[in-house]
Formats: structure tokens, sequence, C-alpha cells
């Protein structure tokens, strides 16, 4: 059985939850708070950073990285391939993860997330408004560019989903849950969005709460 050290709000773990969910691989979340930092995790993980995944039938080398950890199952598991077609294909796949992974969390996920979670549950502060509208600024932004992208594409990378539209999500869905998202004049991103909501891959993640903070109003429905 597989052990995945996560929260409900790291977008990376859920990255990782949505890919091994549309490949039907079974494991176990195991919760992880990084901010204690806690020794047995930094044993396994010295950057102290989710998600790490450990064969808990197999110990051994713990899997660290979310990327390292899809492109093992990708390497392993024939269904539902994510990082697929020509080998130009494959390389628009890894740059627009890298897109989101990078600059989505960068300019939107990483500032939401300090503000309307860490602040409250560790540093007991208030959050800074001034961040959190340049944050919305900034998803304004970005869901400008992924509406460009689906006006020339079916998925985010091309005719078929991939591990892109999960990373998207991924980081999509936690800002959501914060609030941090305005669809107004994105029509395209918003069924986009709807249609990666509607997939059971995506089910528990919308189902899951995070401790004192709760999502938007409109962040589990499906026709929202």
């Amino acid at each position: 059985m597989w052990l995945l050290y996560q929260f409900p709000l790291c977008p990376f773990s859920r990255k990782v939850r949505l890919l091994l969910a549309e490949k039907g691989v079974g494991y176990e979340p195991v919760r992880e708070s990084p901010w204690l930092r806690r020794d047995e995790f930094l044993d396994m993980n010295p950057a102290g950073e989710t998600p790490v995944m450990v064969n808990a039938e197999k110990p051994g080398r713990p899997m660290i990285d979310s990327m390292a950890i899809c492109e093992y199952f990708e390497e392993t598991v024939d269904k539902a391939a994510m990082i697929n077609g020509t080998a130009a294909d494959r390389a628009e796949i890894r740059r627009l993860v890298t897109w989101f992974d990078v600059h989505f969390y960068r300019d939107i996920t990483r500032p939401l997330l300090t503000e309307r979670m860490e602040k409250r549950l560790v540093l007991r502060t208030s959050p800074d408004s001034g961040r959190l509208r340049e944050a919305m600024k900034a998803a304004v932004a970005h869901l400008d560019y992924v509406d460009y992208l689906l006006d020339h594409r079916q998925w985010l990378a091309g005719s078929t989903i991939s591990l892109a539209d999960l990373a998207a999500a991924a980081q999509i869905s936690v800002a959501d849950y914060l609030g941090g998202i305005d669809w107004k004049s994105h029509e395209q991103s918003k069924r986009w969005y709807l249609g990666m909501k509607s997939r059971p891959s995506f089910r528990p993640l919308l189902a899951e709460r995070m401790e004192v903070i709760a999502p938007h109003a409109d962040y589990e429905k499906l026709d929202h």
C-alpha cells in the first residue's frame, strides 16, 4: 500500500492525487502539516515539503516532489496516460505543468495560502489585504491565458486530458477554495474547470475541508 503524506490544501499533493485516481492506483492519504517540521517527516524529506510517497509494504527510499512522483506512475502504470502523444506533445504538457506549478503557484496559490491559511492557523495574524488583491488580480491574467489555450484546444495541452489539466486544476481548486478566483468573463475556463470538478477523480478533493477554514460558497458545486 502506498502512503501519501499531504494536507488538504497542498496543490502539489492534489496534482498527485488526481493522477493516482485517474490511473486507479490505490493509496492511503496521511495528514502531514509541513509547518510543524516533525523530525520523522524531515527524515523522509529534509526540505519539509509535501507530497511524499512511501511504499508501506516495501520500505525504502521515499518518493519526493510531485513531478517526480507523477513521472514514476506515468512510467509504471499503463492506464490513462497523462504525458502522451509525440515528443512535441509531451514537451508541451511538461511546459504547462511547470507553468502552473511555478508561475500560478508563485503569483496566486502561494500568497493565498500564506494570507488565508498560514496566517490564521500558524502565525495567528491578520491577512494582508494588499497581497490578497494582487493575487486575485494575477488570477484574472492567468485565467485569460487558460481561456486562450482553450480557444485553440479541447484540453489545455491538446486534444486529450493530460497532466497539464491535472496540474492546473489542482492549483485553481486551492485558489477557488480560498476565494481567490473570479470566474466573470472567463466562461471558457469555467466550463473546463466544471468538467474537471465533475470527474470521479476530483470528488474526494472537493469533499475535504481544512480545519477552521471554510471553502468559498460555490467551491463544491458542479454548476458554478
